[in-house]
């Protein structure tokens, strides 16, 4: 009751908001969203100020009104362009996550509360005008007491308290969402939630963020056109980032890559084969990668900061993905439409040659355009927008990534306009799937099959010995309802059609085998 009433009183806050930035246009896809929508408009008219506007800008407006909570909303709402359409993902993946800076003396006291010291032991000296300022934390340049430049980033004071009870509502509107609409089912709204309020947990604990930067750091440690600044752990905390200061030009910079001496087109090369080594041989990705988080230093290094957003993806669905693109790119639909079934995606009661055709009617007229112009995200993108009609699942990871890979060719089309990222690192692209989807790998997955399997049988001898003893002290214990079924016996006492003499051998059969699996 309480939390209801709670949520009433914010979801009257919301739906103010959403009425005088005219951006209730997600909510007018149901007939109970449009009679809703209409009843508040009622109420609240639109301000002139939003007249012009798309409605995804107008929804980007309105949320960075609502506060750091919703601007990560947004964010995350970027990714669904199943939901918004693509243009309305697009104007949401632009929105812009900066708030005014507070005080430095908020500042002051949540490091010095952190570690237990004043400020001037930990540092020599530390700038009070913050370098950035987001939702959830703001950045201060900072000298060390050994001399070391750093960056240091600082947690939002009350953040924590403003995301709960935001988030909590975000689940009572999903909960209630997924009750009153069951066609929404199938989108996995709460689920949705779910995943935006264990990514934004993560960024708002900035140990993980470190543990992240440094996962990312040793996955590159030998390759010397990216580079991660080091942590400084000392100086790292729940609430405290401290980061080795950089300097390079930054990307989304006006010329600025090429003022320093950079050539763009190698920096949009290097920027597609860190990406591609990032999701197909880590299976770590950088998800926020869009360029006023990339620096660049005169030699073309590449060097990326802010890493609260990061993806995983397991070498299954590597393999699922890869075989995806490699089936795009040469227009065998049917390999991505048996991808999509095998991986899971897609329910196998659906038609592979329907889903096949749709994947023609979305990519032919992208893989159509001049190289310079194709966008495998906006590809991925439409492919989303079909979902419905297949009953495809949604996958948050892919979702995840297919946001990166946006945020990528953004990176590439501010460098090089002229430029496919992606047929620049061709080369990489065809070597890893020679080596991931050939023969070969064929061969050396059967193989560490089998080296599995080997490494198991200790175990599976151990079980073996353990249920051997077990028979020779009392016999094969079976659970009472399944000895009754044995005897052909109901679970009420009743008698009915009595199993065959071998079904017991069965049985046994298939527990060895589940030892012999297992």
């Amino acid at each position: 009751m309480l939390r209801g009433l709670r949520n009433l009183n914010r979801l009257w806050t919301i739906a103010r908001c959403l009425a005088q930035h005219d951006a209730l246009t997600l909510f007018e896809t149901h007939s109970a969203g449009r009679v809703l929508a209409r009843t508040v408009r009622r109420v609240w008219s639109p301000r002139a100020s939003v007249k012009g506007l798309r409605p995804g800008q107008r929804l980007a407006m309105a949320l960075t009104t609502l506060g750091p909570t919703f601007i990560k909303f947004g964010q995350a709402l970027s990714t669904r362009a199943d939901l918004l359409g693509e243009q309305g993902a697009a104007d949401l993946a632009e929105l812009q996550d900066r708030l005014p800076p507070f005080a430095f003396a908020e500042t002051k006291a949540t490091i010095e509360d952190d570690f237990g010291a004043e400020l001037s032991v930990l540092f020599e000296s530390f700038e009070e005008t913050p370098v950035a300022a987001a939702s959830i934390a703001q950045v201060h340049f900072a000298v060390t007491t050994e001399g070391r430049e750093v960056a240091v980033k600082v947690l939002r004071p009350g953040v924590r308290r403003a995301f709960a009870r935001d988030v909590d509502v975000l689940y009572w509107l999903a909960e209630w969402a997924e009750h009153l609409m069951p066609r929404l089912r199938r989108l996995k709204p709460i689920e949705v939630v779910r995943t935006f309020e264990e990514t934004a947990r993560v960024e708002m604990d900035l140990r993980l963020e470190a543990a992240a930067a440094d996962e990312l750091a040793e996955n590159f440690s030998g390759d010397d056109t990216f580079r991660v600044p080091a942590v400084d752990w000392q100086r790292t905390s729940e609430r405290i980032l401290t980061l080795e200061r950089v300097a390079g030009a930054r990307i989304d910079g006006d010329g600025a890559v090429a003022a320093i001496g950079a050539d763009p087109v190698a920096v949009v090369k290097t920027a597609a084969e860190v990406f591609f080594k990032m999701v197909f041989h880590h299976g770590f990705f950088h998800a926020d990668m869009h360029p006023g988080n990339l620096f660049v230093t005169a030699d073309g290094v590449i060097i990326a900061m802010d890493f609260g957003i990061m993806g995983r993806v397991d070498s299954a669905t590597q393999k699922i993905l890869g075989e995806m693109l490699l089936g795009f790119l040469t227009r065998d639909y049917r390999k991505v439409a048996e991808a999509h079934l095998r991986a899971g995606f897609v329910p196998e009661h659906k038609s592979v040659d329907n889903f096949a055709q749709a994947c023609r009617s979305i990519a032919e007229p992208i893989l159509g355009k001049p190289i310079s112009e194709i966008s495998i995200a906006r590809l991925l993108g439409q492919l989303f927008q079909v979902t419905e009609t297949f009953e495809m699942q949604t996958q948050p990871q892919l979702l995840l990534l297919q946001k990166s890979m946006l945020l990528a060719e953004g990176v590439g089309r501010t460098l090089a306009p002229d430029i496919n990222m992606w047929e620049l690192a061709k080369p990489m692209i065809e070597s890893w799937m020679r080596e991931r989807l050939g023969p070969e790998a064929m061969i050396t997955d059967a193989a560490a099959s089998m080296v599995n399997t080997l490494e198991k049988l200790p175990r599976i001898i151990d079980r073996m010995d353990a249920a051997t003893a077990d028979m020779a002290k009392g016999g094969l214990r079976l659970h009472p309802d399944t000895a009754r079924a044995l005897r052909g016996e109901s679970s009420n006492g009743g008698s009915r059609r009595r199993w065959p003499a071998w079904a017991p051998w069965l049985i046994a059969a298939g527990l060895l085998a589940a030892l012999i699996l297992g």
